[in-house]
C-alpha cells in the first residue's frame, strides 16, 4: 500500500513552489508508505509516490516506476491480486524485460501492450495516476469497487490528486469551506457520499472512473469505465453454482495471500471472516496466519464466543483487543486525525486499535469487508422481501396496530434490539422500496435533519437521491437495485473508508477478498432466489461452505461490528458528550441548532428514543472540525499514529 500525489499545469507550467507543494504532500502521506518516498517532476506534471514494500521488497520496485523508454510513469497505490496470471496471460515476459517481482511493473508492461484497456482485465484495489508522454495523455484511476481512495482538487491552473483529503490541504488556495450538502446527507447517512467530502473544493473520483487529462491542452474529463451489472442466468443448478462459487472464493483467497511482507486476518467470527480463515487454512499453516479480534465490552455487542468456535489461542496466534468507552474516548481525535471527515460509522475506533496491536506482527490484514454487498447478507435485504410479504398479507388496519405496539415498547439500547427492529421495519416498510431500505439504517429523518441544520432546508432529502437512482437502474429485482445501491454508496462511502484509513494510519494493507471483481460478476448472474432463499440471507455462499464452517457459524445471523454508544451515553461517555454537546461548543461550528442537539441528548438520557448513533455523528463532526477547520492539530497526530 502506497500513498500517491500528483500535480498538472493546466494551462502553463509548473514552478519550483509546486514541487515544494507537492513534497509537502508526500511528508503528509507518509504513514501510508514509511519505506520509501520519491518525487518525479516534469514542466507539466509532477508525481509524488509513498511506498509500503509488501510485494517485493527490493528498492528495483520502488515508486514513482518509469518505463524503460522513460515515456511512461505511474505513481500507484494497491495491490492486483492477478498479477502473476495476467503476466501469463499475456506473455508479458516474453515482450518486456522484467526488472522486478512487484504488480506495479506488470501493470507498467500492461498499459504499453494494451492501453488503458488493460483495466478490464485487472483484480483487486488499486489507485494510481498514469502518465503516457507518447499520448500526450494522464489517466488518474480509482479501482471497480472504490477500496483505493484518490481525491482532487483544482486550484487557478493546477489540477491536485492524492490519497487522502489532508494531503490537498497543503495546496495553497484550496479553501475549507464546509460542504453542507454532503453533510446534511452524512446526518441521513452517516458518512459523507459520493464525490462529496467535507471541503466544497476537495471532490473524491467515484469507484469504476478515472480522469483523463490531455497534458496539451489543459482539459480534463471524468469517465466511467467499468458498470455493475446484475444479469441472473438462468437453467445452472444450485449444486453447480455452489460448486463454482466455492472455486471463486477460492481463488480470490490465493491470491490475496501474495505477499513478501507478513500477513493475518481480522476476524470477527462472523460467516465472511470464518470463510475467509478456513480458505486460508487449506492453503497455509494455522500458525502461518495469526488473527487479530475485537472484544466489546458490552455482552449484546461482544462475537468474542462465535470467534472462539474457529481459533484456539493455546494453539493459534490469535490475537483479542478489548474495547470500551474508555477506548473510545481516548481515540476519538486519533482517529479523527486519519480518517480527514466525519464517519458515524462505530467500527472506526476499533478498527484503528486492532490494526494498532496488528501492526507489531503484521504489514498485511485480510477482512471480511464487501462480503454482505456480494452475497446479499444485509438485514435490510431480507427486510425489503418481508416488506413485499407484510404488504400483501396484513391489512392496513391490522398494520397500524402493529406500529402501535411496536412504539408502545420501551427503549432498548441493546444490539438489534426487538424494539428497535420492530420500530425501523413497521415505519419504513410503509415506504417505497429505495426509501424503505434507507430508513431502515437512517441516522436522521429529513424533517429531524432541518431541525439539526436549518440553514440546509432547499437541499434535496437523501432519500430522493437514492430514489432517482434506484428508478434508473435497468434491473429487473429489486435485490439487484438496492445491492447496487450499498455497493456504490454505503460500501463505498462507509465501510473501505474505516478500513482504509484505520488500517494505513498504522502502515498496514488491507485486503478484501470477497469484494472481487471475479466474485462480483459471478455473483450478479446468480438469480436473486438463490441470494436470498425463503429468509436465509447468503444462501449460495452458506451452501458452498456449509461442510467447511461450524454449525454453529453456518446458522449465526449477521451481526456487525459497533461500538454500544447509546449504552455508553447513559453512563462512562456521558461527561464526554455533555462537554462536546454543549450549547457554547455547538454555536462554534456555526450550522447546527443547539437547541435541537440539546433535545436529542435529552431525549437519549430519558429514554425516550434512542439517538446514539445521531449524537455520535455530532460529536465526530465537531471532532473533526476542532482538528481541520478551526486548527491543523490533526498533524500532531500524523508522526506516530498515537
Amino acid at each position: 500500500m502506497c500513498g500517491v500525489s500528483a500535480v498538472f499545469a493546466l494551462l502553463d507550467v509548473l514552478k519550483d513552489e509546486d514541487f515544494q507543494v507537492l513534497k509537502s504532500m508526500c511528508a503528509v502521506l507518509r504513514h501510508r508508505g514509511p519505506d520509501q518516498e520519491r518525487l518525479v517532476c516534469d514542466r507539466i506534471f509532477a508525481l509524488g509516490n509513498t511506498r509500503l514494500r509488501i510485494l517485493d521488497l527490493s528498492e528495483s520496485a520502488d515508486l514513482p516506476m518509469v518505463s524503460d523508454d522513460g515515456k511512461v510513469l505511474l505513481a500507484y497505490n494497491g495491490e492486483v491480486t492477478n498479477f502473476v496470471e495476467l503476466k501469463q496471460e499475456f506473455r508479458l515476459e516474453q515482450k518486456h524485460l522484467f526488472r522486478t517481482d512487484s504488480d506495479t511493473e506488470v501493470l507498467l508492461h500492461l498499459y504499453e501492450d494494451l492501453g488503458i484497456g488493460f483495466l478490464q482485465h485487472l483484480t483487486g484495489h488499486f489507485a494510481f495516476v498514469l502518465v503516457d508522454l507518447n499520448l500526450r495523455k494522464a489517466f488518474c484511476v480509482r479501482d471497480f469497487f472504490g477500496i483505493r481512495p484518490l481525491f482532487y482538487a483544482v486550484t487557478k491552473n493546477r489540477l491536485w490528486l492524492a490519497s487522502e483529503i489532508k494531503a490537498l490541504l497543503e495546496v495553497p488556495g484550496i479553501s475549507r469551506e464546509l460542504d453542507l450538502e454532503g453533510l446534511f446527507h452524512y446526518f441521513t447517512l452517516a458518512y459523507i457520499p459520493g464525490a462529496h467530502t467535507p471541503f466544497v473544493g476537495i471532490k473524491e473520483i467515484p469507484g469504476a472512473h478515472y480522469i483523463e487529462v490531455d497534458l496539451d491542452t489543459g482539459k480534463f474529463d471524468l469517465v466511467e469505465y467499468y458498470k455493475l451489472r446484475y444479469e441472473p442466468i438462468k437453467g445452472a443448478s444450485e449444486e453447480e453454482l455452489a460448486r463454482a462459487l466455492l472455486e471463486k472464493m477460492r481463488d480470490a483467497v490465493r491470491r490475496n495471500l501474495r505477499s513478501s511482507a507478513p500477513l493475518g486476518l481480522t476476524f470477527s467470527g462472523g460467516f465472511d471472516t470464518s470463510s475467509i480463515l478456513t480458505l486460508v487454512r487449506e492453503v497455509r499453516r494455522p500458525e502461518e496466519i495469526p488473527t487479530f479480534s475485537i472484544v466489546m465490552e458490552e455482552p449484546s455487542f461482544d462475537e468474542s464466543r462465535w470467534q472462539r468456535l474457529l481459533v484456539d489461542p493455546k494453539i493459534h496466534p490469535h490475537h483479542e483487543i478489548r474495547v470500551g468507552p474508555k477506548e473510545a474516548e481516548e481515540n476519538l481525535e486519533v482517529t479523527m486525525a486519519f480518517m480527514d471527515e466525519p464517519s458515524g460509522d462505530g467500527a472506526v475506533i476499533p478498527f484503528f486499535l486492532l490494526a494498532k496491536e496488528a501492526r507489531k506482527k503484521v504489514r498485511v490484514l485480510l477482512s471480511g469487508e464487501g462480503g454482505d454487498e456480494v452475497f446479499n447478507a444485509y438485514e435490510t435485504h431480507l427486510a425489503n422481501k418481508m416488506r413485499r410479504l407484510y404488504l400483501r398479507f396484513v391489512p392496513r388496519p391490522l398494520r397500524r396496530l402493529c406500529y402501535f405496539v411496536a412504539h408502545s415498547l420501551p427503549c432498548d439500547y441493546r444490539k438489534l434490539s426487538c424494539d428497535f427492529l420492530s420500530k425501523r421495519f413497521t415505519e419504513g416498510a410503509e415506504l417505497p422500496v429505495p426509501e424503505a431500505h434507507i430508513y431502515w439504517r437512517h441516522v436522521l429523518t429529513d424533517e429531524e435533519k432541518i431541525l439539526l441544520m436549518p440553514g440546509c432546508k432547499d437541499i434535496e432529502p437523501t432519500h430522493t437521491i437514492f430514489a432517482r437512482v434506484y428508478e434508473q437502474l435497468p434491473f429487473q429485482d429489486e435485490l439487484d437495485r438496492i445491492s447496487y445501491l450499498d455497493i456504490k454508496y454505503y460500501f463505498e462511502g462507509d465501510l473501505i473508508v474505516k478500513n482504509d484509513r484505520m488500517l494505513m494510519a498504522h502502515s498496514i494493507e488491507a485486503r478484501v477478498p470477497f469484494m472481487d471483481r471475479l466474485i462480483f460478476e459471478f455473483m450478479a448472474k446468480v438469480p436473486p432466489n438463490l441470494r436470498i432463499r425463503r429468509f436465509m440471507r447468503r444462501y449460495l455462499q452458506k451452501v458452498a461452505m456449509k461442510d467447511l464452517v461450524p454449525k454453529k457459524t453456518y446458522r449465526r445471523g449477521n451481526m456487525g461490528l459497533e461500538m454500544p454508544h447509546s449504552i455508553w451515553f447513559l453512563g462512562p461517555l456521558k461527561n464526554m458528550a455533555e462537554r462536546v454537546l454543549s450549547r457554547k461548543n455547538i454555536e462554534r461550528i456555526g450550522i447546527l441548532n443547539p437547541s435541537f442537539v440539546q433535545f436529542l441528548f435529552e431525549a437519549h438520557l430519558a429514554k425516550k428514543r434512542d439517538y446514539g448513533r445521531a449524537l455520535w455523528c455530532i460529536i465526530e463532526l465537531m471532532t473533526w472540525f476542532d482538528l481541520f477547520v478551526d486548527s491543523n492539530r490533526y498533524k500532531l497526530f500524523l508522526t506516530t499514529g498515537d
